[in-house]
């Protein structure tokens, strides 16, 4: 009996024309990723009818929820189509910066290592958020999460299907790129997070177990900036509600970068905790507004090497 792997598992994305249909020949291209909990989860329909002999008299699968989260390293090129869904905006030459565009997909998963290998098909699927995580010594990480409408399981691919290959860069790592705050080079950063919210919601109707075109919400950007304690200048910031940038750059071994630029935060947390005889950090949380010179709460921009 052969047993599904995760070291052999595939992740393809095909974008929609039609909001969840998949489109005809489609040319799937690869999510490189270290995990992913996509799948379907159903309400539960109950009856209320009283027996008399306290037994539940029915019980049904109810509406239909495609989500979860997909984990990955993040690498130059490989995740620019994402980057423009969950920031429902396009790519102006390198630049990309929000906007009101939306996208949808049909994501497949593929199990071939199953005596009869299996794709499973999520259709209508947006991108309602991302999370990015750099800390030392580690990979810079993102985290997408999900909102679809329908999932189909096959055994064999789409007619007329191709694959794309893995665009074959290295994943950045936490000590390569650069940080700047409030436009000083600040080396004392622990760990930097962010969070970019889409408030996608399923929308459901009467006749049917599906979600229509889900409503989407305002695009927040939220994080944290985690800090050694050297002084009290950033600190201040928070207790006097001083605006400032954030400004995160990424770069692989090839010279390639993205650099995420916040151009206006409020800090709206501080606390340089002590937990022990060790040094003293200061966790920041934040948020972004929206800058007018920018046109945007968060610009990113890509840099290609060659």
């Amino acid at each position: 009996m052969a047993i599904a792997n995760g070291a052999q598992h595939q992740l393809h994305y095909v974008a929609e024309t039609t909001y969840g249909t998949t489109p005809a020949t489609p040319t799937w291209k690869p999510i490189p990723h270290t995990g992913t909990t996509l799948n379907m989860s159903k309400d539960a329909v109950e009856s209320e009818k009283l027996r008399g002999d306290r037994q539940i008299e029915d019980f049904r699968h109810g509406n239909k929820t495609i989500g979860g989260d997909i984990s990955c390293e993040l690498e130059y090129e490989a995740f620019d189509d994402l980057l423009e869904a969950v920031m429902c905006g396009s790519w102006d030459t390198d630049t990309l910066k929000s906007g009101t565009t939306r996208r949808s997909f049909t994501l497949e998963r593929e199990f071939n290592d199953l005596a009869t290998p299996e794709y499973h098909r999520h259709t209508g699927c947006e991108f309602n958020s991302m999370a990015v995580s750099v800390a030392p010594n580690q990979m810079a990480t993102a985290t997408f999460s999900i909102v679809g409408k329908d999932l189909s399981v096959d055994t064999s691919e789409v007619s007329g299907s191709t694959y794309s290959s893995d665009v074959g860069n290295t994943p950045f790592d936490s000590f390569t790129g650069s940080i700047t705050e409030g436009g000083s080079s600040i080396a004392t950063v622990t760990a930097i997070e962010f969070t970019i919210e889409n408030g996608i919601e399923p929308l459901f109707s009467v006749g049917s177990d599906t979600t229509n075109r889900p409503s989407i919400g305002k695009s927040r950007v939220t994080g944290s900036l985690t800090t050694y304690f050297d002084s009290k200048a950033l600190y201040e910031k928070f207790l006097n509600e001083t605006e400032s940038e954030i400004v995160l750059t990424l770069t692989d071994v090839d010279g390639n970068d993205y650099q995420f630029d916040i151009p206006r935060v409020k800090y709206n947390t501080g606390q340089p905790d002590v937990s022990g005889e060790g040094a003293v950090t200061i966790s920041m949380d934040f948020v972004a507004l929206y800058n007018d010179a920018d046109g945007s709460q968060l610009v990113i921009t890509r840099t290609d090497a060659a």
